[in-house]
């Protein structure tokens, strides 16, 4: 596949997604033009790298992968999140049906370190499978597994809830 084909390739799938991206972004920040900003930053690094995307099938995590490591240098930069309120983030966020609104779910989830926060994000915000979330965090997939189960165990002991699934 051309270079050219690649930049077909990518142009198109970040244009079908960038609600999506956008939508990742702001889990990270809570700040809409900072969302905005690692969404820009990670696209200039996606068509800055794209030789290094050699199986165009692993397009969404390569890019995701560029998206959630651009986010948590953010966040490092900065050294602080940016709240918004709950109602605008409804608003951004898939619904679930008889899902109840849990600010204090939210604030554990802040408090997280950006991998665990990572974890969270990815694989019940943005419904990936383990697999996908290990090639993104570039993580054996049963070190995953693990990783996850000790920060929901630790956002239980945080929120106070008893865990049922």
């Amino acid at each position: 596949m051309t270079t050219k084909e690649k930049f077909q390739l990518v142009e198109s799938f970040l244009v079908e997604n960038q609600e999506t991206h956008y939508r990742l972004a702001y889990s990270y920040v809570r700040n809409k033009e900072n969302a905005l900003d690692i969404v820009q930053d990670s696209i200039v690094k996606a068509l800055q790298s794209i030789h290094g995307l050699k199986e165009i099938s692993f397009l969404k995590t390569w890019f995701y992968r560029i998206l959630v490591n651009t986010a948590i240098d953010f966040i490092r930069k900065h050294k602080r999140m940016t709240v918004t309120e709950d109602a605008v983030l409804n608003t951004l966020l898939p619904h679930v049906q008889n899902e109840p609104s849990n600010t204090d779910l939210q604030n554990a989830i802040n408090r997280l370190d950006p991998f665990e926060k990572s974890l969270i994000i990815l694989r019940f915000f943005e419904d990936m499978k383990i697999d996908e979330v290990a090639i993104i965090l570039n993580e054996n997939k049963n070190t995953i597994r693990t990783k996850l189960y000790r920060t929901l165990k630790k956002l239980r002991l945080v929120v106070g809830e008893e865990y049922t699934a």
